[in-house]
């Protein structure tokens, strides 16, 4: 029996990646002023970014539902084929809680997991996930290897700007106004689910050295699993700058190291000049 994964565009795998993959993705609508986009079908992540910073407002996300979920399931479906969801986490939006709604509508051939994870954590989990089906993994199979295995995610963030996240509210003018005075470089991650500030530093070289420590005291990265690194903006010589300081890191998989660009779902809040890595920790 075929098993047909099912994926949102809050991975930051577009379009025409999922369908080199094999897999489906529904889009999140973005919307600008009173404009809206696609992610990951006609906005990629250097357009997203190039409206964000043009933008005096943060733009608007609309999760997935439970009605364009369950149409996807039906056509999926419909040739007697199992499907595994893959979603944004729990904790972040309700898009996980829609493809649920949807998937009760098809008992024992629909099944969703919560990835815990955002944008290059949640890429990682799915990439492995298409590794499993390449191995001929059943739904069940892929479930509880997806369940066990979305617990070892790392993902982490060095932030370039306090200024998002003051405008989305998380933190006060004050705090972004003496953040940006003192060069402060905080480094997020996303853990049990949910953004939370794990560290900050003076500058970025300390922001750097940070960034390879904490990878450091998370265990190492697993060189077996699906790994990736990420920029947000318009370009990555911060990235390349990064992975060059912390190339003891990597053994020898520097010049193999996957890179991408943050999309919508993590940039709104981070904004420019941050950069990423996911990895499954050892």
């Amino acid at each position: 029996m075929a098993v047909k994964l099912v994926i949102d565009s809050s991975s930051d795998i577009g379009k025409k990646e999922a369908e080199k993959l094999g897999i489906h993705m529904i889009s999140m609508s973005i919307l600008f002023g009173d404009k809206t986009y696609m992610d990951g079908v006609d906005l990629s992540g250097r357009d997203f970014f190039e409206k964000l910073i043009e933008s005096d407002e943060l733009p608007t996300t609309s999760q997935i539902n439970m009605f364009q979920f369950e149409e996807c399931f039906s056509e999926l479906t419909a040739d007697g084929s199992d499907v595994v969801a893959v979603t944004l986490s729990s904790k972040l939006s309700g898009t996980y809680a829609g493809a649920v709604a949807a998937a009760g509508s098809f008992p024992g051939k629909v099944f969703v997991v919560d990835s815990l994870n955002a944008s290059l954590g949640e890429r990682i989990l799915i990439q492995y996930a298409v590794r499993l089906l390449k191995d001929g993994a059943s739904a069940k199979e892929l479930v509880e290897k997806l369940e066990d295995a979305r617990h070892r995610i790392k993902l982490m963030a060095l932030l370039g700007t306090l200024e998002y996240l003051q405008k989305g509210g998380r933190i006060s003018a004050v705090t972004a106004m003496s953040g940006a005075i003192l060069q402060i470089k905080p480094v997020i991650a996303i853990m049990d689910g949910e953004v939370k500030m794990i560290g900050k530093a003076m500058g970025s070289k300390k922001g750097n050295n940070l960034l390879i420590q904490l990878i450091e005291k998370s265990g190492g990265i697993d060189f077996q699993m699906p790994y990736a690194t990420a920029y947000s903006g318009m370009d990555d010589s911060l990235l390349q700058k990064y992975l060059k300081d912390s190339a003891s890191l990597w053994e020898d998989e520097l010049d193999h190291i996957p890179s991408y660009c943050i999309g919508s779902t993590i940039g709104t809040h981070i904004g420019p000049g941050a950069i990423a890595v996911a990895f499954f920790a050892k």
